[in-house]
């Protein structure tokens, strides 16, 4: 779908990212994000994906500069990401982050003209405010926008809510936006229109788009590549395609056999999680691995090895790859792969 190819520069490029929170009560650390690396190339949507509690929210507030990291390196456009109050207000011109709840994200008492016109006045910009503001709502959906000014939240939709919260971010007319479970309160019938805009508004802006979800069936309508994550780890990523019909890592097989057009039985994963402030010696989900429960991993020689050696961080190029011992003795998926559909349709199934 995107137009960019291997060889482009990417737009935001992480590097060995570690996020920590101090434990409470003499508790150990909370590695919330373990090392992660990522790319996101002009034009590009990658979709991060991973049940909740995985650092995938984290990542992503980490990313614009929201939570600092313990160690490595955020770069946006060639430059590395500078944390200082100056620099980041100008880094946040050109990323922008759209929530999960825009009930949340908007004032109650501020009208649709000024919730989309107070990003333009935080950062000072000049020009002719209502032009501007009236072109991002009609972009994000909302016409005629001049109807839209006076109106308040609680007189809209929730579609046209998230409308105006994505218009807020498109009035700085930004080159990536971080979209945290977009569609997650919508309904399903708005899920799809919601999507739809943000397609559009790729093919029509440019714009680069990381979209945080538990949800792979969204990822198959709008990404170009998938990032799996696992208790703070990147554990399979690749073209949307590759990894979603034919899922090497078991993770994302389990992820995957749920969504309702799966062949075969759901697979239902044992207990929850590991805590992040104690991870696993070997493969960090080893303990609810269906591969190793089932004995599979037993007979290709590897059950040792996922018990008790880790495994590196993935790389954030394009190539698909897997952070799996038992899957890189495999030349084929294990699991038949999920039903292949239109993509760009937009329209998104819920695992849970």
């Amino acid at each position: 779908m995107t137009t960019t190819t291997p060889a482009t520069r990417p737009l935001l490029s992480v590097e060995g990212l570690h996020v920590t929170f101090p434990g409470r009560h003499g508790a150990p650390t909370a590695r919330a994000v373990d090392g992660v690396d990522l790319d996101i190339r002009p034009g590009e949507i990658v979709a991060l994906v991973g049940e909740s509690g995985c650092g995938k929210t984290t990542l992503a507030r980490s990313l614009l500069g929201l939570v600092p990291p313990a160690s490595g390196r955020v770069t946006f456009d060639g430059a590395p990401l500078d944390h200082s109050a100056r620099a980041l207000k100008a880094y946040r011109r050109r990323a922008q982050l759209v929530l999960q709840d825009p009930s949340g994200s908007l004032n109650p008492r501020h009208t649709v003209y000024d919730a989309v016109a107070e990003g333009l006045r935080i950062h000072g910009r000049t020009g002719d405010e209502r032009a501007a503001v009236a072109e991002a709502l009609a972009r994000a959906g909302l016409r005629p926008p001049e109807r839209f000014f006076l109106r308040y939240p609680h007189e809209l939709s929730g579609g046209q809510r998230q409308r105006v919260v994505i218009a807020g971010a498109l009035v700085l007319e930004p080159e990536l936006l971080v979209a945290d479970e977009p569609v997650a309160s919508l309904d399903a019938s708005v899920r799809g229109e919601i999507l739809a805009l943000l397609l559009r508004l790729r093919t029509e802006l440019g714009l680069s788009a990381l979209v945080v979800t538990h949800d792979l069936g969204l990822a198959w309508n709008i990404a170009d590549r998938v990032a799996v994550m696992y208790l703070g780890r990147i554990v399979e990523t690749g073209d949307v395609e590759q990894v979603l019909t034919a899922p090497r890592h078991p993770y994302t097989q389990a992820l995957l056999s749920v969504l309702p057009e799966a062949p075969g039985a759901p697979v239902v994963l044992t207990g929850e999680p590991p805590d992040p402030s104690r991870i696993p010696a070997g493969c960090r989900f080893h303990a609810r691995c269906q591969v190793l429960a089932g004995g599979e991993a037993e007979r290709a020689g590897v059950a040792d090895a996922c018990r008790g050696q880790d495994l590196e961080i993935l790389h954030g190029g394009a190539e698909t790859q897997v952070a799996c011992h038992w899957a890189r003795t495999r030349a084929e998926p294990a699991v038949p792969p999920a039903a292949e559909g239109d993509r760009g349709t937009a329209t998104a199934a819920h695992p849970d």
